[in-house]
């Protein structure tokens, strides 16, 4: 955690990015059975205060496999929200 101006606590890096990937990566498995899904990458970066998610996701067609990644980062980035507006 570190100290932000206003004096509250910020989640390191690493919860960031912890919690943007368990976000993106769960959305993405409640939409398909693990065995369904050929290849996933979920790739989260935070530095400097921006956050860079990148999905890709090679999976069945029903649903929509850019659909399910647009989601996946939709999620990513609400849960890095949720996170920081519970400091």
């Amino acid at each position: 955690m570190t100290g932000s101006a206003d004096g509250r606590t910020d989640p390191t890096d690493e919860a960031v990015v912890e919690a943007a990937s368990d976000a993106a990566e769960g959305v993405i498995l409640s939409r398909y059975k693990q065995s369904d899904v050929t290849d996933m990458d979920v790739t989260v970066r935070f530095e400097s205060g921006t956050l860079e998610v990148d999905v890709y996701l090679n999976a069945p067609d029903d649903p929509d496999p850019e659909t399910v990644a647009t989601e996946a980062i939709e999620a990513a980035e609400s849960a890095v929200d949720e996170l920081f507006a519970e400091r």
